[in-house]
């Protein structure tokens, strides 16, 4: 029997991802992990800094994936709106959430926990904190929403906190081989492999480095034996075609 996927999104919000100014780090670091798990992180999307997107995205998202994550958007300052979005989307009263305030409380010296950084103690109605290691303003899951930082050091210690809260199936297991071909040659015998194995995802990527052009060809997928098998007649096809592949682990 197979086993069922577990899949994920990932929502990036924020203008300055949009306008170029800022280069996301957060999805490769959360795809990883969430690889590590036996969750596949199967969409990403970057989103504005705007209500009514960010509450029609994530009431989209949220019944098509088993989590989705969202990063940016909860920091102290006018912007930072997902906590709020977040709650118009679950239909949840939005306000201070008391383990947020006595953790912030406990962090900054008396008299330092302005408005701006009371912000970021509110959550919607009845959230379950994501603790926050480095500047303790917790993120929050509501559901399988989970609400993380923006900036990468905070988001990735989040991401770590969550591993006893999320529930995968078998580790994604992967193996690529560098092929000096390009992919209009190896296009029909991937393709009639894919046919013949369904259940590992078979990825081309044309390349161009000093030695010349190339494709990297990547099989991913669960069942190791089946991957050793794909990998065996892969390697078939490309000495077939009178070239070698250079693999990261042997065929």
């Amino acid at each position: 029997m197979t086993e069922r996927v577990v899949t994920a999104c990932l929502l990036i919000i924020g203008n300055e991802i949009l306008s170029g100014r800022t280069q996301d780090k957060n999805l490769a670091y959360l795809a990883s992990r969430l690889n590590e798990w036996g969750i596949r992180l199967t969409e990403a999307r970057v989103i504005p800094d705007v209500a009514d997107t960010i509450v029609s995205t994530l009431n989209e998202v949220r019944g098509n994936f088993d989590y989705v994550f969202t990063t940016g958007g909860i920091g102290p300052t006018h912007d930072d709106i997902t906590s709020e979005c977040v709650a118009r989307a679950f239909g949840l009263p939005h306000g201070e959430h008391p383990e947020a305030r006595a953790i912030m409380e406990a962090y900054y010296p008396p008299g330092q926990l302005n408005e701006a950084r009371l912000r970021m103690t509110k959550t919607p109605e009845g959230a379950q904190l994501i603790e926050n290691p480095i500047s303790k303003a917790p993120g929050f899951q509501v559901e399988n929403v989970f609400v993380l930082a923006g900036v990468p050091a905070v988001m990735q210690v989040m991401v770590d906190g969550l591993k006893n809260r999320l529930h995968g199936g078998a580790p994604v297991k992967s193996r690529s081989v560098k092929v000096a071909l390009p992919e209009g040659k190896v296009a029909a015998g991937l393709g009639a492999l894919q046919e013949q194995y369904p259940s590992v995802e078979i990825g081309s990527y044309p390349y161009h480095d000093q030695t010349g052009y190339g494709t990297r060809l990547v099989l991913r997928g669960v069942d190791e034996d089946v991957l050793a098998t794909v990998a065996a007649q892969l390697d078939a096809l490309i000495m077939a075609l009178g070239a070698s592949g250079e693999w990261d682990t042997p065929p």
